[in-house]
This record gives structure tokens, C-alpha cells and sequence, in this order.
């Protein structure tokens, strides 16, 4: 997995209560990208996505326009080493 990358997503906006979570896993798990995804105490929902470059920039649009029902407004996103993750989590 040399050639992997990952990204840390920061989205706001109406997020929750919407299946942002569960929207991500299953997304994740047809572009057989690695993480996590949780909802944050301020509103915000937090993933880490890790893969292939392509897989993991998909995610990051993912996010950037969320489930039907999600009203995105900010998407912070920001690289990180890889750390191998396998699987992904709902936090």
C-alpha cells in the first residue's frame, strides 16, 4: 500500500441526523477505502479515509456533497501520514 494516501474531512453544515455516517461506510466499502467516520459534539461529522488516491479523493467529494438530506456548508480537509488502516468504522 505504498501508493496510498490519506485524508482527515472536517464537514459542517446540517450533517447530522441525515445517515452521514452510514452514507460514508457504505461508500468506503464500494471504493475499498479504509477509516473511520464519527460524529463530533459541535455538529460536525469527522472521517479519516485511506486507499488508493483516486478512491480516497472520491470520498472527500462524497463528503463535500454528503447524503440526500445532508446540507453541507464547509468541508476542511487536510493529508496525513498513512498508518495502514484496513476495514472502516462508525465511530
Amino acid at each position: 500500500m505504498s501508493d496510498a494516501v490519506r485524508r482527515r474531512v472536517v464537514v459542517h453544515g446540517h450533517v447530522q441526523g441525515v445517515f452521514f455516517r452510514d452514507s460514508a461506510r457504505r461508500e468506503a466499502g464500494r471504493r475499498g477505502v479504509a477509516g473511520w467516520v464519527r460524529n463530533r459534539p459541535d455538529g460536525a461529522v469527522e472521517a479519516v479515509f485511506e486507499g488508493d488516491p483516486a478512491a480516497v479523493s472520491e470520498m472527500v467529494a462524497f463528503c463535500e456533497r454528503g447524503p440526500r438530506g445532508a446540507e453541507v456548508v464547509e468541508v476542511e480537509t487536510s493529508e496525513e501520514p498513512v498508518e495502514g488502516l484496513s476495514g472502516f468504522a462508525v465511530r
